[in-house]
């Protein structure tokens, strides 16, 4: 079979199937013109590896199942090393799950601010600034002071 057409049949495109090649996952044959000839059963290959990807794991990972895969026999190395991959998944799954949560924490925020988490709400930029400690209250300014300090803005033309 051709590239094109395993392609199609397995639902990749070109390119992937030359990286799994590249990556040692998939084997082909040169013609005379250096195009590359697929045997019928690389369709199901591609869709077994395929699989493996949705799985989470490697093109490492599948190179080394891919034996047991061809015998039916697997090893014990070959167990350990899917646990280790489920394992590093369920973390990377919690990892996301606490981002998820967080995530849905600073959105119930935004919907509804408070002054504890929202320094706008704490003191409003129309308020007049409290006295500082030890500072004389003479030195803190009226409302109204504070107001007409304020100077107009000058638009240009």
């Amino acid at each position: 079979m051709r590239i094109g057409d395993v392609a199609q049949q397995a639902g990749v495109s070109t390119r992937a199937l030359r990286y799994y090649e590249e990556q040692g996952l998939l084997t082909s044959e040169r013609t005379a013109s250096d195009q590359r000839v697929y045997p019928r059963a690389a369709v199901e290959r591609v869709r077994l590896i395929q699989q493996f990807f949705a799985a989470g794991l490697s093109s490492r990972s599948i190179v080394q199942l891919l034996p047991c895969v061809d015998t039916g026999h697997a090893t014990p190395e070959v167990f350990e090393m899917m646990a280790a991959e489920r394992s590093r998944i369920s973390d990377a799954m919690a990892e996301l799950a606490a981002a998820r949560d967080a995530l849905d924490r600073m959105i119930e925020i935004a919907h509804f601010p408070t002054p504890e988490h929202c320094p706008a709400l704490r003191d409003p930029a129309w308020a007049p600034r409290s006295v500082a400690a030890g500072s004389p209250p003479e030195t803190a300014m009226p409302h109204e002071t504070l107001l007409a300090s304020v100077r107009p803005v000058t638009r240009f033309p």
